[in-house]
């Protein structure tokens, strides 16, 4: 049984780059590289399908930045509301004890 090769993300990203750029054909990068020209040109079709996804994160960090510093708020809010609730408790349920 043949070991399936692995590449890394870099290694693919730099002969994608190759092939966009012209700097090597398909046929070329696939005889270079020993890699078969359809594994290639799926890596180049997934490389030019999440390119955009680079430049929408900055937004998506800031929405979720925004979301979790309400949460924490939120979160701070309740806090206080619990440990008023516990005192108010305290104080309305030690009377009655002591007065029977």
């Amino acid at each position: 049984m043949t070991k399936r090769r692995t590449f890394t993300p870099e290694f693919k990203v730099r002969v994608v780059l190759e092939m966009l750029s012209g700097e090597k054909g398909l046929m070329q990068a696939s005889r270079e590289y020993g890699i078969k020209d359809t594994v290639l040109s799926r890596w180049k079709q997934e490389f030019l399908e999440r390119a955009p996804q680079l430049f929408e994160q900055p937004q998506d960090n800031h929405k979720q930045e925004e979301r979790i510093a309400e949460l924490e708020r939120m979160v701070g809010r309740l806090t206080m509301q619990l440990e008023m609730a516990k005192k108010v408790l305290a104080t309305s349920v030690s009377p009655r004890n002591n007065g029977e």
